[in-house]
């Protein structure tokens, strides 16, 4: 497992998640987006509120999918 696997494994668990929520390239993805067509401060707190969205609106993959998708067309370089 790599360090990032292994992270993620660990926080899931600790933060009683469903691992099955979670779609990390989906959200790296649009944190790198946020970083360089944003500014790079703006990336940990996108991903903060997709993640408090996506658990308002059900806390499940599509929730996810939804917010990240809302989030993306904000985002100057991913249009």
């Amino acid at each position: 497992m790599n360090p990032l696997e292994d992270w993620t494994t660990q926080v899931v668990h600790e933060l009683g998640i469903n691992a099955e929520v979670l779609d990390r390239d989906l959200v790296l993805d649009l944190a790198r987006d946020v970083a360089h067509g944003v500014a790079r401060p703006a990336a940990p707190l996108t991903a903060f509120l997709v993640g408090v969205a996506a658990g308002i609106n059900g806390a499940d993959h599509d929730a996810v999918a939804e917010a990240v998708a809302k989030v993306r067309k904000l985002v100057p370089e991913a249009e």
